[in-house]
């Protein structure tokens, strides 16, 4: 069987939209479990409707991903789309955001959505569909059907992921060079555990993983390091050191089998790098060389509100470790909607005090799926899901709303005008384009977010 699997892509803008573009891994992921039948990949960076595609490969099944809450009206114009260009298509929609609230995706246009891992799940819905049996019969799929929508029942979660197939990245070859993160290019992402044991209430993650955190051993890791074409590598695992032992098996392999020399990008959390940092100094010696943390807030009355069992202190004390072994480190830090001008001051002060070069902040938003979703959806001034990109309130601001937007497009302004930050960026654009790592559409399209960023009025129209 023909199976076109699609990535959509948000239209340049804000924040997010601009400064990253991370290759679909989990389509990929998919694509690696589906050997019994003919797979492309289309990556719809460019916005337009594949419909040569759709007349030359002709699928027979196509799978959309909506992984992310933004996505969920593009995902389902595509669906109508596809089915106006040919209504005997099955299509069907699988994803972190699809699988946490399937009822988005009660559309005529689709014909099911896959709950959970598709990897597991594709594969038996597609020999199904082939063999004309009945779908009911196919754990983790939520059914469209006239009179509503029929769930099959969860299917149990991978017990050991070295079992997980490598992700055919050749089906994206052709896009390779244009996925990035800042100035990064090409990115390469890759998972090496699922879920978190812990339980932020903002964090839709524990949830989607039913609470479970699972890992691949250290040797299944490194085998598919070592099969990576070059650019550097972002794990996309939520906690990278949950299992400091695991981790640092893995390092010792890739030096052990003298992989190429690259740059590794990891999201931790503060308390281990506290606690273990003779794991991120051997991680250093093999290329470490930015790690996320979710600071998230700059006070413990803060951290506590969002569930984070974490301290600031743990915050501060893994920033020093990582600045003295010249690790950079992304830090996010959540803006809430009842912040007033003293908290955006505050906020300013402890960023400055501390030296972070690249703070983020992103608007406490209570995502479908999550807890917090659960503790405030009475709240929540409006379910456009396309504001729900991490910068828009969609709770009631105590500021007026343009105010809190003036506020918050100034902290970007700020924390990325500073002179230092402005002198380093430009001998790293420098390097970058002498390099051949940077392309002027590439460059264009950061600065045309960050601009947007930093302009008030860009959050309200």
């Amino acid at each position: 069987m023909h199976v076109l699997l699609v990535q959509p892509r948000p239209r340049d803008g804000l924040g997010f939209k601009s400064v990253i573009r991370a290759e679909p891994l989990g389509l990929e992921i998919v694509a690696g479990a589906l050997t019994a039948h003919q797979v492309k990949i289309v990556d719809l960076i460019d916005g337009r409707l594949p419909v040569n595609v759709i007349q030359e490969f002709a699928p027979r099944a196509v799978g959309i991903s909506c992984s992310f809450t933004v996505d969920t009206y593009r995902v389902v114009e595509l669906a109508r789309a596809f089915k106006q260009i040919n209504p005997q298509l099955f299509v069907f929609v699988g994803g972190h955001h699809a699988s946490l609230s399937p009822e988005d995706f009660f559309d005529p246009a689709i014909d099911a959505v896959v709950v959970g891992e598709g990897e597991t799940t594709a594969p038996e819905l597609l020999a199904a569909l082939e063999g004309g049996e009945e779908l009911s019969g196919v754990q983790g799929l939520v059914l469209n059907r006239p009179e509503g929508q029929f769930f099959t029942g969860f299917r149990p979660l991978l017990a050991n992921l070295d079992e997980v197939p490598f992700p055919r990245r050749s089906l994206v070859k052709d896009y390779r060079e244009r996925y990035f993160l800042g100035f990064r290019r090409p990115l390469i992402t890759v998972e090496t555990s699922r879920g978190c044991p812990f339980r932020c209430n903002f964090c839709s993650v524990w949830r989607f993983q039913r609470g479970k955190f699972r890992a691949m051993s250290p040797e299944r890791v490194v085998e598919e390091l070592a099969q990576l074409p070059p650019g550097d590598v972002l794990f996309t695992d939520d906690n990278f050191l949950a299992d400091v032992n695991r981790a640092a098996r893995i390092a010792a392999l890739i030096k052990k089998e003298r992989l190429p020399a690259r740059r590794y990008i990891i999201q931790a959390r503060s308390d281990t790098i506290v606690s273990h940092p003779e794991i991120v100094a051997q991680w250093k010696e093999v290329g470490l060389n930015q790690v996320f943390i979710g600071f998230e807030k700059i006070d413990q009355e803060g951290l506590e509100q969002v569930d984070k069992r974490n301290n600031v202190e743990n915050n501060e004390r893994a920033l020093k470790i990582l600045q003295k072994m010249k690790i950079g480190v992304y830090a996010s830090f959540i803006v809430d909607p009842q912040f007033t001008r003293l908290d955006f001051q505050k906020l300013r002060e402890y960023i400055r005090r501390l030296k972070l070069n690249q703070p983020y902040f992103s608007v406490l938003t209570p995502l479908p799926g999550t807890e917090l979703f659960d503790q405030v959806k009475e709240r929540i001034t409006s379910l456009n899901y396309d504001l729900f990109d991490l910068l828009h309130a969609i709770l009631p601001t105590k500021l007026p709303l343009s105010e809190f937007y003036r506020e918050l497009a100034g902290l970007y302004r700020w924390a990325y005008g500073r002179p230092l930050y402005l002198l380093s960026t430009a001998g790293w654009v420098m390097k970058c384009l002498l390099r051949g790592q940077l392309s002027l559409e590439h460059l264009r399209r950061l600065w045309y977010g960050a601009t947007l960023t930093t302009r008030p009025k860009a959050y309200l129209q």
